[in-house]
């Protein structure tokens, strides 16, 4: 390997730390606000099952990134180059700002403005980019109704309990639903990084005639995104945890098990969702049972249009990179 390929591994075990340090909130938001673990522990928990998720997944999303949303025929060191820096570029903006935002649609958005400027239109795989943004909407309307349906279930199934028995299932049942969830981000979100180094290497002729992924780089990238998690952002933690909507344990444990579902279906099926979207959905959902106007619209809204805005900025991000290198 030469140094600018170990390079851009490099670059890209940054971005899957980043990923891990921007989607720490979404893991374990709900279970620090409701009280249930300190951050501390709660971070912990959710880094463990973020690495184990490779023992519970196929390679269905990193195949995906790999060859499905843009020619991998016309992938080069800067093409790759271009897409981590604007996927880490845009990481870093809405971490400093606290939005919710999606590492997977920023690392999309990278691929597709290096590949623009490099090849056109024609370098992009229009089958997997148009179900990879359908998602962007299909996926926090499956977490909100979920979420609201495993809501409406479980206080019916324990409404003649009383407040405090409730609380107290519920703290630990939303250990296992966390644990869930961490493996649904670990299972999806460290694949996308497993694509991209996977793309590097077979554009550079490391993987033999034919694409796959090394078990090294499942390996590299579970551990990246377990580090980030560790690590937390914190800044996203608020607004996740508190500002969309006043989460119990009980509510905790609803919006985690309706994303994990969520999660668990579009790993195998090869969708690359974001983890962000889908919580986020799922704790409206949740948070709309008690009363509609008990969560936080604005903020909501706000946090929409950063969804919306991802994926063209950081393209943009990226084009301005790749242009900078070749």
């Amino acid at each position: 390997m030469t140094f600018y390929i170990l390079f851009l591994i490099f670059l890209a075990l940054t971005f899957d730390f980043l990923n891990g340090f921007h989607d720490s909130a979404n893991s374990i938001a709900t279970i620090v606000s409701t009280r249930v673990l300190s951050p501390r522990y709660a971070v912990i928990w959710a880094a463990f099952f973020n690495f184990i998720a490779f023992l519970f997944f196929g390679l269905h999303v990193a195949n995906t990134i790999g060859k499905g949303i843009i020619d991998i025929a016309i992938v080069d060191q800067h093409v790759i180059f271009g897409t981590l820096i604007g996927a880490c570029g845009w990481n870093i903006i809405t971490w400093y700002f606290g939005l919710p935002t999606s590492s997977s649609h920023a690392l999309i958005g990278g691929m597709i403005g290096s590949a623009l400027l490099k090849a056109g239109p024609t370098a992009l795989v229009w089958k997997g980019i148009l179900k990879t943004v359908s998602f962007i909407f299909i996926s926090p309307v499956v977490g909100l109704i979920l979420g609201l349906g495993i809501g409406i279930a479980v206080h019916w199934i324990f409404r003649r309990a009383t407040p405090s028995k409730v609380d107290h299932i519920f703290r630990k049942g939303q250990l296992i639903s966390a644990a869930c969830y961490s493996l649904g981000h670990g299972g999806n979100d460290a694949q996308k990084t497993m694509g991209i180094i996977a793309s590097l290497l077979f554009s550079a002729g490391l993987l033999g005639g034919k694409f796959h992924i090394p078990f090294w780089v499942v390996i590299a990238c579970h551990t990246a995104i377990a580090l980030g998690t560790m690590f937390g952002g914190w800044r996203i933690v608020k607004t996740m945890g508190q500002k969309v909507a006043k989460l119990r344990p009980i509510d905790g444990f609803c919006a985690e098990t309706g994303a994990a579902i969520t999660l668990f279906f579009s790993s195998m099926a090869g969708i690359p969702v974001s983890t962000t979207h889908t919580i986020t959905g799922a704790i409206m959902g949740i948070g709309s049972l008690k009363r509609v106007s008990a969560v936080r619209w604005g903020i909501a809204g706000t946090i929409v249009w950063a969804w919306i805005l991802t994926i063209p900025c950081a393209a943009t991000i990226s084009a301005l990179a790749y242009l900078l290198v070749s």
